[in-house]
């Protein structure tokens, strides 16, 4: 296939099923893809042969998928005993790479995308999804700054709004509100951690100055030393990892009968603490805890929270993707008294980890904590664009909008819908009926609420 170059725009012709990789199209890509250049073992021409193989491979991988076991059979090491010690020293043939991978990994993959997987939480991954992080490695940019890369960060912008308003978000979460916003983090438990620390970094400054006259040399260290978070015997071991890693305290509080953690609860938790001096800073709220899916109940817990003054947090990673559906938006009602809301396109709307979206309310609260500004990284557009290595811990970004922006446009809102319906209505019994009398009975079952509760207590 050849490709004309006009106005810096490639224009590929109808017929696509020719790969001929002319020399018009060639100057950058065979400077980089040459075997004379030693950066690569490879040109332009067993790029394309390769390419083709691979998505070959990928194609006949998901559709024979239900023919491999979902769990694999090996043991802890066991590749160590299947590759060399040593690295090659000189190249080998695609050809051998290809067998290696069928031969020695695949069998020891847990096969997340088999339809009989239903370990941990959804997965679901799509095609457009796939092409879209083959695009963005091919690309190869990074999105740390604007000025690193600008369409990275404006499709980042786009993203986050677009899902934000497909979930009816308040506006103030939306970057066309021009005061809080979304992010692309690349799981729930950075979002809950960032959470937590913007919470803790707003929690010392109101409060410090409470403290300026203790013994203490630092007053913050006074009021960091008196933090306390809660959050459900329920919630994500990702909330007791953040309080851990932000050095405060970090309470279990107990749910009702419908494992739903009631702002009743909280209130009096808080109200206990501040007679022991404590200084109660962080909610988690969980829409669909991971051990059985419950909701806590927002609308009392936000209301608690706005009282107290206290960052609430909405954890929706598991079922959070399903209130694009208007039947299931009622679960987040309340969410206008949330300072940050996450959830996981990655898990149930056909987009390939990692993609987790968290929104603030506030753009300064989040970023107070997180700026640093070497001289290195800034450039002149700095003070109107959006930088979003000051919305988290790592500087480097990849370009996770790009899945986005494809999955939606190839599925629509309509699509993405439809797909969650598909599953919200179809019964699942994991158990056959004629055998589920029996195996309630023995004394091998235990009933996971159950044991998530006691886990906690």
């Amino acid at each position: 296939m050849k490709c004309n170059i006009t106005s810096s725009k490639l224009q590929f012709p109808s017929n696509r099923t020719e790969y001929d990789t002319g020399s018009q199209c060639s100057t950058l890509f065979d400077f980089y893809f040459t075997k004379e250049n030693k950066h690569c073992a490879m040109d332009s021409h067993d790029f394309t042969y390769w390419g083709r193989r691979m998505i070959d491979f990928i194609t006949h991988y998901l559709q024979n998928i239900h023919k491999y076991s979902v769990v694999p059979n090996v043991e802890p090491g066991y590749l160590r005993h299947l590759l060399p010690d040593q690295p090659p020293e000189q190249p080998e043939l695609w050809a051998d790479i290809f067998d290696d991978v069928e031969k020695y990994i695949l069998p020891g993959l847990c096969h997340w995308q088999h339809p009989r997987f239903h370990a941990y939480f959804p997965a679901a991954n799509s095609m457009p999804s796939i092409m879209a992080d083959m695009l963005s490695t091919a690309l190869g940019c990074n999105g740390f700054s604007w000025a690193a890369s600008p369409a990275i960060t404006e499709l980042e912008i786009l993203m986050c709004d677009w899902i934000g308003k497909l979930l009816v978000l308040p506006e103030m979460f939306l970057h066309s509100s021009g005061i809080g916003g979304g992010v692309i983090q690349s799981s729930a438990s950075d979002c809950i951690l960032i959470s937590m620390l913007a919470a803790r970094h707003q929690a010392v400054e109101r409060y410090k100055h409470l403290f300026e006259e203790t013994n203490l040399s630092d007053s913050k260290i006074a009021v960091l030393s008196r933090l306390v978070a809660y959050t459900s015997k329920l919630a994500h071991s990702a909330v007791e990892k953040a309080s851990i890693l932000s050095f405060v305290k970090l309470r279990h509080l107990e749910v009702d009968e419908d494992f739903s953690l009631q702002g009743e609860t909280l209130q009096n938790a808080i109200k206990e603490d501040k007679a022991l001096g404590l200084i109660p800073f962080y909610v988690c709220a969980t829409l669909g805890t991971t051990s059985c899916c419950s909701f806590d109940h927002l609308k009392s817990i936000g209301k608690v929270c706005r009282e107290n003054s206290i960052w609430l947090h909405i954890d929706g990673s598991y079922a959070g993707n399903a209130f694009i559906c208007p039947e299931f938006r009622h679960y987040l009602d309340g969410v206008e008294d949330a300072w940050s809301f996450n959830i996981n396109p990655n898990k149930w709307m056909l987009v390939g980890y990692d993609c987790s979206l968290m929104w603030v309310r506030s753009t300064k609260a989040l970023t107070e904590c997180m700026v640093v500004d070497p001289i290195y990284l800034q450039y002149e557009h700095a003070v109107k664009a959006v930088d979003f290595r000051h919305w988290g811990i790592p500087l480097s970004r990849r370009f996770r909008a790009l899945k986005l922006w494809f999955v939606i446009r190839i599925y629509g809102a309509s699509g993405l819908r439809k797909y969650i319906r598909t599953f919200s209505e179809t019964p699942v019994n994991i158990i056959p009926s004629f055998e589920c009398e029996w195996i309630l009975s023995t004394e091998f079952y235990e009933d996971p609420l159950e044991f998530s509760s006691r886990n906690h207590s």
